[in-house]
This record gives structure tokens, C-alpha cells and sequence, in this order.
């Protein structure tokens, strides 16, 4: 088990105007040298220490029995999720909030008195995608499907971004990201269960007369970004070792949840409409 990090007083840089253009013109962006390296290497430490070197060695759901071949059921096809609890982890919660900071910038958008509207935190975790070429308890090593993300998260209104945060440099071997450009002008296109044996790329030709982005390479440091809308997919992990990867996931300072349910949270409470305005989904930034 590793110590705990010291904590980081200055984890990242801002946003340039540029890159917000990017984000708005193509639905995604990359932010190169956005990060402290050693930031990085204190999120795969913490990463590690939670789902073991193999990232495969977190317990699994109890409520998630295995196959024949020791996989878990119901798990996902293209990364396992283990949880961070970020916003308590003195490496990670400054790092949350200096990202929201970037990301109101990236939201571009104003409330009715003429301010800026700030930006929600709505979860974190680590998604490291396994080797493709080895069995996994998880799942977890299969290829990403085009999706989008937008109907997943049961909130009423579009804004939402992922920070996609690799912890270590790599490139498409390792089964990193490619963008639909500007497929989030199309709208809300559906949950990825929805697609039967496609996915939106088959659900939506007409996503495929849009120019498709090449699967990003990362130094250590980079990270990209997307919205919620933006169609995107990945390959395989061909690599022998796990593709670690950290999500940062955000949302407009004045979402609400639409009533819809949801695995995310906790709604048993709520009434539809109501703000994510709690402790669950602190202002960041």
C-alpha cells in the first residue's frame, strides 16, 4: 500500500481562449501540459493502491455475480470503474477545484445578471481500460463504442463536460480517444443500450458524413475534454499493461435533475426538477 501523497497547492493551468473556441467548434479539446506531472503520478499512486498494479484487483460488486470464466457480470465492456473520493483526497480535491475553474470558462455561458455561470462537480473515478489480450475479472477490455454521454447523467440541461485525465503518456495502442467533430450541434441522440448491435455511428448515419478526429496521444500532463453531446469512441487496449485513465465529470452551476432514475446518485429523496444543489454536487472553481 503506498503512503498518502503530500497535497498540491497549484495542480493545473488555466484554459486559453483558443482552446475554448476548439471545445465549442469540434465538441472536444486538447489541453496540452495542462496538469503538474507530479500531480499525475500522485493520481496512478492513489489509482494503484485502490485496483492493485493490474488495475483489476478492486473488490467486485457484490451484487454483480461472474460467468463461467471469472468475469463479472454487468460489468462494462471497456473500462473498470473504481472510485476516488476525490473531493475528501488532498491530492485530488485541488485538483477538482482549480478544473472547475477551467471549466466555466469552457461552459461559456452567462446568467440573467450578466456573471458567469460557475460549474457543479458530479462525479470522479478512475476508468483504467484493460489489455485486451488478457482476461479480466472486470470486463473492462474491450473496445469503446461511439456514444454519447448526455442521457446518462438525468440532468435537464446540456453544458455537463468529462475531463479526461490519462496518468500516464500514451498513445492509440493503449485504446486512447477519437471525436465525432461537431456532433454536438446534432442533439440528444439516445442511450448507448438503445443502439442494438451498432452503435451511434450505425443508430445515426449521418454522423459519419462528419469528419472523424485521430485517436489522441498524450505526454504526461495532457488531457482532453468533452462534452456531454459530443459523439466519441476508442479502441482496444493493445498495450500488455492497463491504460489509466482518471474522469473528472462537471456540470452547469444550475442543473437539475430531470426525474429520470439514475445509478449516479441517490434520488429517493428528491422531487423532479429539483437543482443538484447539495453537498453531493459542490460548487468547484
Amino acid at each position: 500500500m503506498v503512503g498518502e501523497p503530500t497535497a498540491v497547492t497549484s495542480p493545473c493551468r488555466s484554459v486559453t481562449d483558443e482552446e475554448v473556441d476548439h471545445l465549442h467548434e469540434f465538441g472536444w479539446v486538447q489541453l496540452k501540459g495542462f496538469v503538474d506531472p507530479d500531480v499525475v503520478r500522485g493520481m496512478l499512486a492513489i489509482a494503484r493502491d485502490k485496483m492493485g498494479d493490474d488495475a483489476d484487483s478492486n473488490p467486485l460488486q457484490a451484487e454483480a455475480p461472474t460467468d463461467t470464466d471469472g468475469e463479472e457480470q454487468g460489468a462494462l465492456a471497456y473500462f473498470n470503474v473504481g472510485q476516488s473520493a476525490g473531493l475528501t483526497n488532498p491530492v485530488m480535491r485541488p485538483l477538482i477545484d482549480e478544473v472547475g475553474k477551467s471549466a466555466s470558462l469552457l461552459q461559456r455561458r452567462r446568467a440573467p445578471d450578466g456573471t458567469v455561470v460557475g460549474t457543479r462537480y458530479y462525479a470522479d473515478f478512475f476508468a483504467p481500460k484493460l489489455p485486451s489480450t488478457k482476461a479480466a475479472r472486470h470486463g473492462g477490455n474491450g473496445p469503446t463504442a461511439f456514444h454519447q454521454d448526455f442521457i446518462t447523467f438525468s440532468v435537464d440541461r446540456s453544458g455537463g463536460m468529462t475531463f479526461w485525465f490519462p496518468l500516464e503518456a500514451y498513445g492509440p495502442e493503449a485504446g486512447t480517444m477519437s471525436f465525432v467533430n461537431g456532433s454536438h450541434r446534432a442533439g440528444v441522440m439516445g442511450d448507448y443500450t438503445t443502439y442494438g448491435a451498432g452503435d451511434a455511428l450505425d443508430a445515426f448515419p449521418e454522423l459519419r458524413d462528419l469528419e472523424m478526429s485521430q485517436q489522441l496521444t498524450y505526454e504526461l500532463g495532457d488531457i482532453s475534454v468533452h462534452t456531454h453531446l459530443t459523439i466519441h469512441g476508442a479502441g482496444v487496449n493493445a498495450m500488455d499493461r492497463p491504460r489509466w485513465a482518471y474522469l473528472l465529470v462537471t456540470q452547469p452551476a444550475d442543473v437539475c435533475w430531470n426525474g429520470s432514475a439514475t445509478p449516479n446518485f441517490d434520488s429517493s429523496q428528491m422531487t423532479q426538477w429539483q437543482p443538484l444543489d447539495d453537498e453531493r454536487f459542490p460548487l468547484i472553481g
